[in-house]
């Protein structure tokens, strides 16, 4: 009777040929940045919905003014028009800056982002000087259902703004530290995109706020 001895070696390497071979196919480039975009896209959407939900409160509550002051009371015209006009130009400006950006001039687009941060300031400073005059006539979120849905939108949009003016700031100092590299680049368009929503938002207080509310 004959033993047959096994080698533990070649039993190995014949479990592995047998073994099914899987071959990954090879996954196609990503443009760098391209998840950045897709992502700030999805925020602005958010973003949308959230600033929707604040025009319907308005809808449903703006005409609710528990014997208080009313719009035509309250607005100063000519004073939200020059607030409109300074976020305006604030766009305008920004527009600059991206245009310099394409031309890979730094300097150009570090002074034109200056200037939108100026107009943007002088917005909130404008916003904040209305708010104060309306409260210290006595005109507080907890005077109506008018007035809470009013600093309700108005105030979200405000508080926006200044979150971009800070993100403006850091990416001010991140250009002159690092220049126009393409990181650079691509947050100087998501802010593009953000400081232009907000033009566009504003657009729509501007017209469904403040000129509908003094024809009420």
């Amino acid at each position: 009777m004959t033993t047959t001895t096994i080698d533990p070696r070649a039993a190995a390497a014949e479990a592995v040929a047998a073994a099914p071979v899987f071959h990954l196919e090879e996954e196609h480039a990503h443009a760098e940045g391209g998840s950045t975009m897709l992502g700030f896209w999805i925020y602005l959407m958010s973003d949308c919905l959230i600033f929707a939900m604040l025009f319907a409160a308005y809808g449903v509550l703006g005409g609710n003014y528990a014997a208080g002051p009313a719009p035509k009371d309250l607005f100063e015209l000519p004073l939200v028009a020059v607030n409109t006009t300074m976020l305006l130009l604030s766009s305008i400006t920004y527009g600059f800056a991206m245009l310099a950006m394409q031309k890979g001039r730094v300097g150009q687009v570090q002074f034109w982002l200056a200037v939108t941060g100026l107009f943007g300031l002088c917005f909130v400073g404008i916003e904040l000087h209305e708010f104060s005059g309306m409260i210290h006539e006595g005109a507080t979120p907890m005077r109506s259902a008018f007035l809470s849905s009013f600093f309700t939108l108005v105030g979200t949009h405000g508080l926006h703004v200044s979150v971009g003016l800070l993100w403006l700031v850091t990416l001010m100092i991140q250009v002159a530290g690092r220049g126009l590299i393409e990181a650079n680049r691509r947050r100087l368009m998501c802010l593009s995109m953000f400081w232009h929503f907000l033009d566009v938002i504003w657009i729509g207080v501007f017209t469904f706020v403040y000129l509908l509310g003094m024809l009420r």
